[in-house]
């Protein structure tokens, strides 16, 4: 069986990663092989100038009423595994990123760029530039136009034979753009392309087409990254009440469930990986490094380098008297919503920080993303001594946090699934979690980590810092039975080989 996948990110790859779909399109295709799937995976080319290439074929693309031209390059072939970038200048053209701001135009260029990926993917396919597919597998809605053009192109007879598995990494990112009368619209990609409205627009905004319910709708088997998410997603969502499920197409799911094409499969952790001991020395340097190649970009000064370097410069010498919280991601309303909410006099962060004081301990937070919540935690750190918010993404860092972190805190308002409790439960550092998605999949409360819950966003909010509090006291009094909870976290597997013989056995077969 030979898969191909397609994603907008790959981590086998240099800088060709943004979130967590990368560790999946890097680490899924070689448990794949081991079952003797062959898989290739194809990407955009982002200018990464290191990459070795192989040329493998010019591509003439039929795009926006041009013929543009675009290249496939073979940059790797190892144990069963192929990867595959396609050149073209609309993906190089921002210096690198993966993913643009639009502001006002939510998807302008992402949408334009992907678009043309997708119809470069179905050229590659129907010319047998790589040959003797059996499963197309979609990723996200980045991938999605494929699936439109599969189904409705008479063109691609080569590709309607393929069965196709879409999956949905995070269904609040859809790529919605309007059908028609913009540069950046289905029928100004595809102005030949006749197709069907009612199975691709968007629920909300009917002269809008939406890629990710396209992609639901059109493909054979739709995945879901964690058995949880895969049942949360067919229910409607209520953000008032803290509830994130279908995001308006909890509809389409349950009728794929109804058709038995809906499936949920936990993603997995590498488990073989090995680190250099961690040292609280180590790390504030490795901090301290990151945060003068993050100052090194900008012209002036941001305030949140220089409070975290001033902070870094006092702790080097003093590590945590009591327990070390860490926190690992990007910054956005899926991770934050809770420790932004007010409370007393400052924000749920605030009351964490001064709970965490009096068990002596520390806070270090890692991660960058929406600006408000970046400006709010930089905020939080001026005016909690014991926490240190590093503004960025330095990898060493985070490795060495999941390493001397005794609580990792994860209280993301919906998670499909998660990897950053993965690898923290993996190094043996509990996790401080809320009942949703991937996480609820991932950590049993009491057992191996601790779990809050709650029917509202304040409610959420206070159990969530109960639940901390509760964490704290374990960890304080009772030695033993927060060093099991440890223990157990970190016997906790989470593999890519058993996930590998559910996508075959579920997806593929």
């Amino acid at each position: 069986m030979h898969v191909v996948m397609v994603a907008a990110e790959n981590d086998r790859l240099p800088k060709c990663k943004v979130g967590g779909v990368a560790d999946v399109i890097r680490d899924i295709p070689y448990a794949l092989a081991n079952k003797n799937i062959k898989t290739s995976v194809i990407v955009p080319d982002y200018g990464q100038a290191k990459m070795r290439r192989q040329f493998v074929a010019d591509i003439a693309v039929p795009f926006k009423q041009h013929l543009e031209t675009a290249v496939l390059w073979c940059v790797e072939e190892s144990c069963g595994v192929s990867q595959y970038v396609i050149s073209h200048s609309l993906f190089s053209e921002h210096g690198g990123d993966i993913y643009c701001n639009d502001g006002g135009r939510p998807f302008y260029t992402d949408a334009n760029k992907f678009a043309f990926f997708s119809a470069a993917v179905c050229e590659v396919i129907e010319h047998a530039l790589i040959e003797d597919i059996d499963v197309l597998h979609l990723h996200d809605w980045h991938a999605a136009c494929v699936a439109v053009l599969k189904h409705f192109s008479p063109r691609f007879e080569k590709l309607k034979k393929l069965k196709t598995v879409f999956t949905v990494h995070n269904l609040a990112l859809q790529g919605i753009r309007p059908f028609n009368g913009d540069d950046s619209s289905l029928e100004a990609w595809y102005p030949t392309l006749s197709y069907d409205g009612q199975k691709i627009c968007d629920h909300h905004y009917p002269h809008c087409f939406n890629p990710m319910r396209a992609a639901i709708n059109l493909a054979d088997k739709v995945h879901l990254v964690s058995p949880n998410y895969c049942f949360e997603v067919q229910q409607g969502s209520d953000h008032q009440a803290g509830f994130f499920g279908g995001e308006g197409l909890e509809h389409d799911m349950q009728l794929a469930a109804k058709k038995g094409k809906l499936v949920g499969i936990l993603n997995g952790c590498q488990y073989d990986v090995q680190y250099p001991t961690a040292t609280w020395e180590r790390m504030l340097d490795s901090a301290e490094s990151n945060l003068f190649s993050w100052m090194a970009k900008q012209a002036a000064l941001q305030s949140a380098h220089y409070i975290a370097h001033q902070r870094v410069l006092k702790w080097i010498n003093s590590p945590s008297e009591g327990p070390l919280v860490t926190s690992v991601g990007r910054l956005t309303d899926q991770k934050a919503l809770l420790l932004k909410q007010p409370l007393g006099s400052g924000l749920v962060l605030d009351k964490l920080a001064s709970t965490l004081d009096d068990f002596k301990g520390k806070m270090i937070l890692l991660g960058s993303g929406d600006s408000e919540l970046e400006y709010l935690f930089s905020q939080v750190m001026a005016r909690n001594a014991n926490v240190l918010y590093l503004k960025g993404y330095g990898e060493n860092v985070g490795d060495m946090l999941y390493q001397l972190g005794d609580l990792f805190l994860m209280p993301s308002s919906f998670e499909p699934c998660g990897i950053s409790q993965m690898l923290a439960m993996r190094s043996g550092q509990p996790c401080l979690v809320n009942n949703v998605g991937g996480l609820a999949d991932t950590v049993e409360d009491n057992v191996s980590g601790f779990v809050f819950s709650g029917d509202s966003i304040a409610e959420q909010s206070e159990n969530l810092v109960e639940r901390f509090r509760q964490a704290l006291e374990l960890y304080d009094s009772n030695a033993d039975s927060y060093r099991k909870i440890s223990e157990n976290a970190a016997e906790k597997r989470f593999t890519w080989e058993q996930s590998a013989i559910l996508y075959k056995e579920n997806l593929y077969e």
